[in-house]
């Protein structure tokens, strides 16, 4: 299938650079598929950027005590930069700009125009004392499903969404002691139950495509009535909104979403030397692009329903999302990850003691795919240790052993069929990890550890020079998406069918702290 695909990282906040969690979670799994597909042959167009309308970027600035802008640009360089450093393999890392302003317009007014927006006057949070209404991130309280701590629009806990007035004991985000209240206010709405019908059917097709928890989030979400999605916000923070009904307001950030993978689809695929003669060119209908959403559980209701809703209103322009693979949690030593409290791993300090791919192993293997799990130094170094460098290590010098003992350097050596068959089943293991169906990091990167052992048996009882050296080259052709370094010149995502092999060097890796 040589269909294209557009692997849609969601765009980070730009409230600070991105830490250890982050990269676990969307990013690796997101990298690496694209990594996957490109070896394969298939056409892809991998891209992100950032949100600075959100308001957590509004919040975590007046405690910075810097401007929104500021913060958003310094925190864009920080993130693009850790994305590099990690060898996130983006074609482009989209700024946000005056054309990402328009792209999200352009989306957006022809709904307006065909009446897809409803007018509601809804009960909001209200700050007495700075005469602000309090939304998204800017509002904390209880979540009316769950009763964890939440903020304003989404629980992360259980993730349904919580409109309006929703949220127990409402309190600022900014100073918790000020007061709140509730007011009216009328603003825009997309009316999410019209939808239902729709949406019901677009996961009915898609559940072989989804994990678990998705598909229950995604059950129990259809099981209640669908709350109207806000459209735009009596705010000051955002893109002006520019519909009559509502003057002074912003576009909600979250509407901005899916005109903001369009823009930075369209700008990666320009870096890469495309045409593009529009923003949603590469989205629409007619492209039949296959759409990958790699997003935590936590964003799942925003990207998986009322973005949805909003191309489905669209009636038929644009492609809707083919799989959404999401993820959970990430934990450091145990505890949650949180920047406030200096609870934080950030990749930069880390890339100056461990060598990239033993991190990117260590990731893919604790990735949160089903579950809430842990980072943890000790065991980095423990596990990369002893189930990656030293096995690799010892099946490099055992092949160089092998080379100089045969004087076998620069001879090709005959391929048997019995290695060529070894070298499909590996790689036939990795591809079952890596396409959507069964999509995991966890099985890939131990699936890498568990080879090394019989490849080291068979090095040490004298196996045949060219299929040895033809197994340990399928085996850097499937570990090469998550092994970017050792992997840099593997080759394409197959086998071969060649008769004869040049050994070849295998570099070595250092420990983690050695560098």
């Amino acid at each position: 299938m040589n269909r294209p695909a557009l692997i849609i990282d969601t765009p980070p906040t730009p409230n600070g650079d991105l830490h250890v969690g982050h990269i676990a979670g969307p990013f690796m799994a997101a990298d690496v598929h694209a990594r996957y597909l490109r070896a394969t042959g298939r056409p892809v167009v991998f891209s992100t950027g950032t949100d600075e309308s959100q308001t957590y970027v509004l919040a975590s600035a007046r405690r910075k005590g810097l401007t929104p802008q500021e913060l958003g640009q310094r925190s864009w360089h920080e993130i693009r930069a850790t994305l590099a450093a990690m060898g996130v393999s983006l074609d482009g890392f989209a700024p946000f700009d005056d054309r990402y302003r328009a792209a999200v317009l352009d989306f957006l007014t022809p709904l307006h125009a065909a009446g897809k927006f409803r007018t509601r006057t809804v009960p909001l949070p209200y700050n007495e004392r700075t005469g602000e209404f309090l939304v998204e991130g800017l509002v904390s309280g209880d979540c009316p499903l769950c009763l964890v701590f939440s903020r304003g629009g989404l629980c992360e806990a259980c993730g349904h969404p919580n409109n309006f007035d929703e949220l127990f004991d409402p309190r600022s985000t900014m100073d918790t002691d000020d007061p709140v209240t509730v007011r009216d206010a009328e603003i825009l709405v997309l009316p999410m139950e019209e939808y239902r019908e729709q949406l019901t059917e677009f996961y009915r097709a898609r559940e072989h495509r989804m994990r678990p928890h998705t598909v229950q989030l995604v059950r129990e979400l259809l099981a209640r009535p669908l709350p109207d999605f806000p459209v735009t916000y009596p705010v000051g923070w955002g893109i002006p909104a520019p519909f009559p009904e509502t003057p002074g307001q912003t576009i909600n950030a979250w509407a901005e979403g899916i005109p903001a993978v369009m823009y930075c689809t369209a700008y990666a695929a320009e870096q890469i030397g495309q045409q593009v003669a529009a923003d949603d060119e590469h989205w629409r209908a007619e492209r039949d692009a296959e759409v990958v959403y790699f997003i935590g559980f936590d964003n799942i209701y925003f990207w998986g329903f009322t973005h949805v809703a909003l191309l489905m209103a669209h009636e038929g322009k644009y492609v809707l999302p083919d799989a959404i693979i999401s993820n959970e949690f990430y934990e450091l030593e145990n505890s949650k990850f949180s920047t406030s409290l200096g609870n934080v791993v950030y990749p930069r300090d880390l890339l100056e003691e461990v060598p990239r791919d033993l991190i990117r192993f260590y990731l893919a293997l604790s990735a949160p795919e089903h579950q809430q799990t842990n980072f943890g130094r000790e065991a980095l170094e423990k596990v990369t240790g002893s189930r990656l460098v030293e096995p690799w290590n010892r099946l490099a010098g055992l092949l160089g052993k092998a080379v100089a003992e045969a004087g076998a350097d620069g001879i090709e050596q005959p391929v048997p069929d019995a290695a060529r068959q070894r070298a499909s089943a590996m790689l036939d293991r990795f591809r079952a990890c890596y396409e959507l169906d069964g999509y995991s990091l966890n099985r890939a990167a131990a699936y890498i550890a568990d080879q090394l052992p019989r490849l080291v048996r068979a090095a040490e009882s004298g196996a045949d020079l060219g299929g040895l050296f033809f197994e340990v080259r399928a085996l850097l052709r499937g570990a090469a998406p998550i092994l970017v370094d050792l992997g840099e010149s593997a080759g394409p995502f197959e086998a071969g069918e060649e008769t004869a092999v040049l050994p070849f060097a295998l570099p070595l890796l250092a420990k983690a702290g050695q560098r």
